[in-house]
């Protein structure tokens, strides 16, 4: 009964991927897509959904994987196992090490400085491998922490869109795993076995992310729903009743 439990969530997981890459048209044939790893469940399980949908004959495109290290940030990741992981899947797999620039008096937040930094690296590797799209392992719940982030600290209603094109319209930045949760990017996880990564970022507590992730936790227990009725909030504005 368990085997055929999880079988049938990894049949919806799939599902849930397959219909936002659908919906918004994040994949067509000939696409050459970089998918950025961290090392951490959403990223593992980005690749691995992408690269195995696309070994269906439907489907045509290919699939490179890429993980940027920080020097100057203690973060510890097993990079042997990213690099067997993708050999597994037949994914080539570059690596590339950066300094994030983090400076204690420069301003800016810690996270959004060493973020920005990756994602740098990660469209300069897309650019020198011939890559058209950037997949990243951001879920639902992602999302809905940036929309509120968003309207919090900047007052703007912002988040994180499926599909946002950039460097006008020659690159394009894809996010498929838009109609999942957090709960089950951590169940395929832990079904798929795979390996948790050391983190011992000194700055990963110390955000606003964290403090509106512990918000969101709160309300949970009383309105279970509250995450997925927020983020479909995002797709049922009502301007005439905005100021």
């Amino acid at each position: 009964m368990q085997e055929k439990s999880e079988k049938l969530f990894m049949r919806e997981f799939f599902r849930k991927a397959g219909k936002a890459i659908h919906d918004y048209a994040l994949i067509e044939n000939g696409d050459r897509v970089l998918v950025g790893v961290s090392g951490g469940k959403d990223s593992l399980a980005l690749l691995e959904v992408l690269a195995l949908r696309g070994r269906d004959p439907k489907y045509s495109y290919t699939v490179v994987a890429a993980h940027i290290a920080v020097e100057n940030v203690s973060y510890e990741v097993d990079s042997s196992y990213i690099g067997e992981f993708c050999e597994r899947l037949g994914v080539e797999c570059l690596f590339r090490t950066i300094d994030a620039e983090v400076r204690v008096d420069s301003g800016k937040p810690a996270c959004f400085v060493c973020s920005w930094n990756r994602r740098k690296a990660l469209f300069e590797i897309a650019k020198e491998n011939g890559c058209n799209k950037l997949a990243l392992g951001h879920h639902r719940d992602d999302a809905v922490e940036s929309l509120l982030m968003s309207m919090m600290f900047n007052g703007t209603m912002a988040s994180m869109p499926p599909k946002l094109s950039m460097f006008d319209g020659t690159f394009t930045l894809i996010r498929p795993f838009i109609y999942l949760s957090n709960e089950e990017t951590r169940r395929y996880a832990a079904y798929r076995s795979f390996r948790e990564q050391k983190k011992s970022c000194p700055h990963e507590r110390a955000t606003n992310r964290e403090a509106v992730r512990k918000m969101l936790n709160g309300m949970e227990e009383k309105f279970p729903h509250i995450r997925s009725t927020i983020f479909t909030s995002m797709r049922n504005i009502r301007e005439e009743y905005l100021p």
